[in-house]
């Protein structure tokens, strides 16, 4: 991984937040998940967030694009507030791609057509513009050849980077990503984790939930830890990783850095 990606792009960061949660919180029926969450995040900023299964991780960036729907504080994007207003909603939901754990492409529609499903539905791209747009991306992420295919017919790995390129489709200011590399086989973490890293030198600004350290380290403005619901500790890697300040912090890193 390159050692040099957080340097690059800084200027981004100087052009104002584009994300901002203040006194968020989030119940499950009776179970607290999100607890007096404050969070801003600058454009062109990488954000990794990490801590126990449970912690609220997921949940968290699942608000950002009202997945979930939090029910007291404040979550704006890009300048609009995310409310129960669907027109907002909607608005938000363009502006803000998401890559999950599990792939989810319709195994129905070939590659292609995973990906220019939303551009054409939503966007109203025409269809061949989005099919250039699809093959523009597909050929970014290192698998156009594979167009044609069902997701059956691929890997883990390449399923998960055609789900990046489908997020891109749609030109997002934002990139979630949630634990994108849970799911695969070892041999096929690296090609996902590679698709990110080049987002990440072109300045995307990205919030990813993960356990891949060496990422964080790598590629991260900043990493946070979550434990009950809390944002508990958020630093620059470096900080983060040599020289933890909450005890919560330390058994966790103590635990997953060997």
């Amino acid at each position: 991984m390159s050692k040099n990606i957080v340097q690059q792009n800084e200027t981004a960061l100087n052009t104002g937040p584009i994300i901002e949660i203040t006194g968020m919180h989030k119940w499950f029926d009776d179970f607290h998940v999100l607890a007096d969450i404050d969070l801003t995040v600058q454009r062109g900023e990488r954000i990794v967030i990490c801590g126990p299964s449970g912690s609220g991780k997921s949940t968290l960036i699942r608000c950002i694009n009202r997945l979930e729907e939090h029910q007291q504080g404040r979550i704006t994007v890009d300048g609009v507030e995310l409310t129960n207003n669907i027109k907002n909603i909607e608005k938000i939901r363009m502006e803000v791609g998401m890559v999950f754990q599990h792939f989810n492409l319709f195994p129905h529609l070939t590659i292609l057509e995973n990906l220019t499903l939303a551009p054409i539905w939503v966007r109203k791209t025409p269809r061949a513009q989005a099919e250039e747009t699809a093959m523009y991306y597909l050929e970014k992420v290192h698998i156009a050849e594979q167009a044609q295919k069902y997701p059956g017919q691929i890997s883990g790995g390449q399923q998960q980077r055609v789900a990046i390129a489908r997020s891109l489709c749609m030109k997002p200011n934002v990139m979630l990503f949630d634990e994108p590399t849970s799911a695969l086989d070892p041999e096929m973490v690296k090609e996902v984790l590679d698709v990110m890293i080049k987002l990440a030198e072109e300045g995307m600004t990205m919030l990813v939930v993960t356990h891949e350290m060496g990422f964080a380290k790598s590629v991260a403005h900043r990493v946070l830890f979550m434990d009950f619901g809390r944002i508990v500790e958020q630093n620059s890697p470096h900080e983060f990783f040599s020289n933890p300040q909450n005890e919560r912090t330390r058994l966790f890193l103590s635990q997953i850095l060997h």
